[in-house]
């Protein structure tokens, strides 16, 4: 008993160290979010606002950019809900471990972003894949929303040099870190090749947000192809689960 107290401690500071890695990626790609406000015409308020209703990332800076180039908001929440679809995906592999009333469940969907679903999925136990999707969830939530404001009051004339720079890029390096180590798989492999072809083909001819979703066919398609258990090779009775 005492030695699984130890193990689930040390599985806890893991996942603290994972989340903190992530949210330390969030705050300037949050100052890249808060200057991109600005520069649409967006006041602080509205850039807040923004960040602790809709929290969806990519999505956000999506419909800010259409609308900082002159388009209409149809063009910038369309673009901003495709993004989003992914989110559903999310929910089914987290919701068996954010299970309680309605009202807790749809506060808990709102932190239901790629790096709380990463980090909560980075255990095998329920508890803690909970644990760890709150850690995340909550600690980007607080950045992105302070370095928003910031963002938005400091860097508002400086949009371009964070695009320069870079900064935008650092959600993406991110979670590429957290899921590397799942590439150890081979079919976690195949799925990502096929994902990335799929959304390369597209985006040249497709609206933004439609690849990204387009990529999660590569999970159908290379699902089927994965090797199950015949009569020759399952386990001996006794052996299995």
């Amino acid at each position: 008993m005492a030695g699984a107290t130890i193990d689930d401690a040390a599985e806890r500071r893991r996942l603290r160290r994972l989340a903190a890695s992530v949210v330390a990626a969030v705050a300037p790609f949050g100052v890249a979010f808060g200057a991109a406000c600005s520069e649409a015409g967006m006041s602080l308020a509205q850039a807040v606002g923004f960040s602790t209703l809709v929290f969806t990332g990519g999505s956000q800076f999506a419909a800010v950019t259409v609308l900082a180039d002159g388009g209409a908001a149809v063009a910038a929440v369309t673009a901003g809900v495709l993004l989003s679809l992914r989110s559903l995906a999310y929910g089914v592999v987290m919701a068996p471990v954010l299970d309680g009333p309605r009202w807790w469940r749809a506060l808990s969907a709102q932190l239901m972003i790629d790096e709380s679903t990463a980090v909560g999925t980075a255990s095998d136990d329920p508890a803690l894949r909970r644990y760890g999707y709150f850690a995340a969830g909550l600690g980007v939530f607080v950045v992105w929303n302070l370095t928003t404001i910031i963002g938005a009051v400091a860097f508002g004339d400086a949009v371009d040099l964070i695009l320069r720079l870079g900064i935008d890029a650092t959600i993406p390096a991110a979670f590429l870190g957290l899921v590397w180590p799942r590439l150890a798989d081979d079919e976690q492999r195949r799925i990502a090749a096929l994902g990335a072809v799929i959304a390369f083909l597209l985006v040249p001819v497709v609206p933004a947000g439609v690849p990204i979703v387009a990529a999660a066919l590569a999970v159908v398609i290379v699902k089927p192809w994965a090797a199950t258990p015949t009569v020759e090779s399952a386990p001996p009775a006794g052996e299995g689960l």
